[in-house]
């Protein structure tokens, strides 16, 4: 699957004003994943932001709009959502998914290498 690189471009420009984020990119899930600090932080997939946040915000992040869960296999992945372009079109809205998956970066635990 191809993926947007000019959300791709996004990504890059609001992850570096953090100078203190070690980011490496890694294709995963059919798109582009921002490997942020060892650790899986948000994804390009197709047109759509993959999220990965803390699982006890889903009754309130699936509120949002653009939202959709994550099913693979069957089964629904917690802590990750897609946003479809709706729900990050504008700045506002860009930047709360992507502070969404960097806030929750720390806590996450890192897959198995």
């Amino acid at each position: 699957m191809a993926y947007d690189t000019k959300l791709a471009d996004r990504i890059r420009e609001y992850l570096v004003k953090f100078p203190n984020l070690k980011v490496e990119e890694k294709k995963m899930f059919g798109g582009l994943a921002f490997m942020v600090n060892g650790k899986m932080c948000v994804n390009v997939s197709g047109e759509n932001l993959m999220c990965r946040f803390d699982p006890k915000l889903t009754q309130d992040i699936a509120k949002k709009r653009g939202y959709m869960p994550v099913i693979m296999k069957g089964r629904e992945y917690e802590g990750y959502c897609y946003v479809e372009l709706i729900g990050f079109k504008n700045n506002k809205d860009f930047e709360f998914w992507v502070e969404l998956c960097l806030s929750f970066n720390d806590k996450a635990k890192s897959s198995k290498k």
